[in-house]
């Protein structure tokens, strides 16, 4: 492989309801499962940016990273637009790595509702 190149990850999942344990549980899961599926160190991450459907406004997803200790991750939080007939109760992801992996290789993750998003990308999704 060449050199360590910016990547974008993507990732979705959906909570139950909009409560700050729900919203902060489910971006946990989301992260650690976007790191760990395709091996990202914690110091490889440049950024995050996180959106929400307009129903979840209990807690920023974005203080999930900070419970993991990701204190040096610059990190956004995002309402995401508003589309009749649109998923809700849903947290997307954008994380943006240095890695070796080609574009092709990257596994993005969509979990629980949110498979329903890209169902091209969730065959080996974890």
């Amino acid at each position: 492989m060449g050199c360590s190149v910016v990547r974008g990850i993507r990732g979705a999942i959906t909570v139950e309801q909009n409560s700050a344990a729900d919203i902060l549980a489910a971006a946990k899961e989301l992260l650690l499962t976007i790191t760990e599926v395709n091996q990202v160190q914690v110091e490889d991450i440049a950024s995050i940016i996180f959106s929400v459907t307009p129903d979840l406004d209990a807690a920023f997803p974005a203080k999930a990273a900070r419970e993991l200790g990701w204190t040096s991750v610059p990190l956004l939080d995002l309402q995401q637009m508003q589309v009749k007939g649109a998923l809700q109760r849903c947290i997307r992801v954008l994380m943006h790595v240095n890695t070796k992996l080609r574009q092709t290789e990257i596994k993005h993750i969509y979990l629980r509702e949110a498979k329903k998003l890209r169902p091209d990308l969730v065959e080996d999704n974890t």
